[in-house]
């Protein structure tokens, strides 16, 4: 049996849900063989309320991870947290040597639960060296106000603008993730391919324990598109994941509560409509 291989260019998570560990348990989940190249490992303080702290690797580490990685060959390449412009151009140049045309770009700006962006200056990087080579790019709210130039979008009429500007910079297509943050009914996520809107709800679900629910949203999409799945339905599935994922998330500690990233083969996973808008 032959696996695909799936490669993270992405920080690790040392409290193991988010970053590169999140990565390589959806990669697993989802049947294929995932590599790495650590970018930053990222620690939690619990003298100190759980506060982030980001350590880059020295960039001839991460280039020497990559040639290990690419070596091997690769079907597929994520990105995650790339803590500076140069990390950002070496992981483009990684992806336009790995040769694939299946690569999910997550553009992780901030720490989960911290305020400041990792490096003011990434958001002009990613646009010039990741968004031309994105399969898919999967920003949050946030995250897509930020590469599209028109500030968080709170409306679905917002997410749409700041979709069609994401794909004007490169993107083949684009999943903004509005999650359960906008005031709708149900947990709504956009999709836009350059030609179509579409919705994608789930029920919202009323729990906290969602750390690393953007990286696994991410890595499953990865894996579907090196499974051999369409985009759309790559997106769909990892939408289904991810809610199961949630639905199931746990309290690690007082501070924080990762995804349960083995849920939907368990338990099943709540029902995705799809919507033409």
């Amino acid at each position: 049996m032959t696996l695909k291989k799936t490669l993270t260019i992405a920080g690790s998570d040392t409290s193991g849900g988010a970053g590169i560990q999140a990565d390589l348990k959806a990669f697993q989940e989802h049947g294929t063989y995932g590599m790495t190249a650590l970018t930053v490992v990222v620690t939690m303080d619990p003298d100190n309320s759980w506060s982030h702290g980001v350590y880059a690797l020295p960039t001839e580490v991460l280039q020497q991870q990559i040639k290990t990685a690419l070596s091997t060959g690769v079907d597929a390449v994520k990105t995650g947290m790339l803590a500076s412009e140069e990390i950002i151009k070496i992981a483009s140049d990684a992806i336009q040597q790995s040769g694939t045309d299946k690569v999910v770009i997550d553009p992780v700006m901030v720490c989960k639960g911290e305020d400041e962006v990792l490096n003011p200056g990434n958001t002009t990087a990613m646009i010039e060296y990741l968004l031309p080579y994105a399969t898919v790019v999967t920003p949050n709210l946030f995250e897509a106000g930020q590469l599209a130039g028109t500030g968080t979008p709170k409306t679905i009429d917002e997410m749409k603008a700041a979709a069609a500007k994401i794909h004007e910079l490169g993107a083949k297509n684009v999943v903004i993730k509005g999650g359960k943050a906008l005031p709708t009914e149900k947990a709504v996520d956009l999709f836009y391919n350059g030609s179509e809107f579409k919705l994608l709800e789930t029920e919202k679900i009323a729990s906290t324990y969602n750390h690393g629910a953007g990286c696994t949203f991410a890595a499953s999409v990865c894996a579907n598109l090196a499974n051999g799945l369409s985009v759309e339905e790559a997106v769909i599935e990892a939408k289904e994941f991810v809610a199961a994922a949630i639905q199931h998330g746990w309290a690690l500690n007082e501070y924080v509560g990762p995804v349960m990233h083995g849920a939907k083969p368990r338990f099943g996973a709540p029902k995705v409509t799809v919507t033409n808008v």
